[in-house]
């Protein structure tokens, strides 16, 4: 009887291992696609190179900042899209302003851990000699990932003032895409 037993389970042995054999490979599980990059993935901030600082100083012609987010966490995540961007002023005036979005076609970016991305805010800067209700003196930036709800806040390096236009069609300080 002993022997009946062991050649069954042997024979159901050989045959699971024949089944196990014969499994397709359009089966065999999928590697799953990064999914995109959260908030609590991140972590941001102004580049503040010397080749990177916006020329705060010079009230001729429009200059960048560039913020930058890394992915800390221990998964690759994807970005694409616009950050959102409220800078918050120095002057009870000021207020915040929510910067527009230029018209430029964001790339979709996969970041592994450890990868940095950056985006530009082009500026328009004012003299200091401008009539205070005509400029904003910027002091934080809420930076939001695209498609997050929470915000990183940032505090504004540079100094200098804007050319307040806030509530212009087509204003001189704007967003670009992440990766642009």
């Amino acid at each position: 009887m002993n022997s009946k037993l062991t050649a069954m389970a042997l024979t159901a042995v050989v045959a699971a291992g024949t089944a196990a054999a014969t499994v397709p490979a359009s089966a065999a599980p999928a590697t799953a696609a990064p999914t995109r990059c959260h908030t609590a993935d991140l972590k941001a901030g102004f580049a503040t190179g010397e080749d990177a600082q916006p020329e705060m100083g010079q009230t001729d012609k429009q200059t960048q900042a560039y913020i930058w987010f890394t992915n800390k966490s221990a998964r690759t995540c994807t970005l694409s899209g616009f950050a959102g961007v409220d800078m918050v002023g120095a002057q009870k005036i000021d207020g915040t302003w929510s910067l527009a979005r230029s018209a430029k076609k964001p790339p979709k970016l996969t970041l592994a851990p450890g990868d940095t991305v950056d985006f530009s805010v082009t500026l328009l800067p004012v003299a200091k000699s401008t009539p205070q209700k005509e400029k904003f003196v910027p002091s934080k930036f809420l930076v939001t990932p695209p498609n997050e709800m929470t915000h990183f806040t940032l505090t504004w390096p540079f100094g200098g003032q804007l050319l307040r236009q806030d509530a212009a069609t087509h204003p001189g300080t704007y967003l670009n895409p992440i990766g642009l």
